[in-house]
């Protein structure tokens, strides 16, 4: 019989007991060590970040513009505007909502988030083959020209060897970074615990946990409302069907993997074949309100925390810079975060730092429900274009 496997969640909920036990407890010789090896995995996932995004970014651009012309544009736009929509709304929530319960008292009592923590004994620094931004416009540059030109000027070969590249990189990602993210973890609430930090942050993660899974509800309620509107079926109907999708995504916490599930879920809305088998697939990588709602409510958050300031002018390009750059970022769990870390610097937060190493605790505690958010919000997404389909475009 196959043993059991522990899942990602309930693995750094693990880490983060263990890194508060041992930081209270535990000689600061044996810390330390720790606090290094995590140190060694900040380097390579600092390494790692531009190849992920050049990998993945290439090809979500170079597959996602393909074929299937008014459809494909009108599929991308409602997905991206669903996203930009659910990030801004959580913006405004959490902005008003948070600092009733992120107070002065908390600023002033977790103070400089480096004061305190301990050092490695020793630094192994890997420097990036690129940097962030070149990475990102290299890879603009590579998927559209891909995508344009492949078949015509130029054959098959640098598409596929950027797929087999971001094969590579996906691997490396369930191999190395995904499974090591507990020992990053713990590392982090050493340290946090060391300084003095760790009660103060966790006595504020179940009024941010509560406030995302509000949120997601919310965001649900919205689209489904849209698209009942706009196809004239019943709302509540339609997220009956969606409950076995959005149960499956909380399990397997990646939109890729509910997609059987989900088609079935289209199939019960009435959609037709051609829209299903054409928009659950390309939404399941395009389409991230949930994990939106989720990474803006925790970087908010995270800014309140550290009385960092944020205002609408500093979220909004990271917002909508991320929106696209999460593209195919949902083959793992975790993946729209490990995305999102090379842009953190836009909005003031080093992506190998222990801000942001505590704003991936923030996240992936929570990752399930904003991939259950995600993939329910792509049938309603789908609901919608088929609606356009029949009444536009099917003779």
């Amino acid at each position: 019989m196959e043993k059991a496997k522990l899942g990602l969640i309930p693995r750094l909920i693990i880490a983060i007991i263990i890194g508060i036990a041992l930081g209270s407890y535990a000689p600061v010789p044996l810390n330390r060590l720790i606090v290094t090896l995590s140190s060694f995995f900040g380097s390579f996932l600092k390494f790692v970040i531009p190849m992920m995004i050049l990998a993945f970014v290439t090809m979500g651009i170079a597959d996602l513009t393909q074929g299937a012309g008014k459809l494909l544009g009108f599929t991308a736009a409602l997905s991206y505007g669903s996203t930009l929509v659910a990030g801004a709304c959580a913006f405004f929530v959490a902005i008003h909502l948070f600092p009733h319960f992120i107070s002065g008292d908390i600023l002033s009592t977790i103070g400089d988030p480096e004061a305190g923590m301990l050092s490695p004994y020793f630094a192994l620094p890997i420097p990036p083959i690129l940097d962030v931004m070149s990475a990102v416009a290299l890879a603009f540059v590579l998927g559209l020209c891909i995508s344009s030109m492949r078949g015509r000027e130029i054959n098959n070969a640098l598409y596929n060897g950027m797929s087999e590249f971001s094969v590579v990189i996906n691997k490396t990602l369930h191999t190395v970074i995904i499974p090591l993210l507990p020992l990053y973890i713990c590392g982090t609430f050493i340290n946090m615990t060391v300084s003095g930090q760790t009660f103060t942050i966790l006595g504020i993660l179940w009024k941010v946990f509560l406030t995302v899974i509000i949120l997601h509800l919310a965001d649900l309620l919205f689209v489904f409302g849209v698209a009942g509107a706009v196809s004239g079926k019943n709302m509540f109907s339609l997220m009956k069907n969606q409950i076995p999708g959005y149960l499956s995504a909380i399990g397997t916490q990646s939109s890729a993997a509910t997609i059987p599930v989900n088609l079935k879920c289209a199939e019960a809305d009435g959609v037709s074949s051609e829209i299903r088998n054409f928009v659950v697939p390309l939404c399941a990588n395009i389409h991230m309100c949930g994990s939106m709602i989720t990474i803006t409510s925790c970087v908010t958050a995270v800014f309140l925390i550290y009385n960092m300031p944020i205002h609408i002018g500093i979220i909004m390009p990271f917002i909508m810079t991320l929106g696209i750059a999460m593209m195919a970022s949902p083959g793992a769990p975790g993946g729209s975060i490990m995305t999102a870390l090379p842009f953190l610097p836009m909005i003031g937060i080093a992506s190998d730092s222990a801000i942001a190493s505590l704003l991936i605790a923030l996240y992936i505690t929570q990752d399930s429900f904003g991939t259950a958010c995600n993939v329910s919000g792509d049938n309603a997404i789908g609901v919608v274009v088929d609606t356009f389909y029949q009444k536009y475009i099917k003779k």
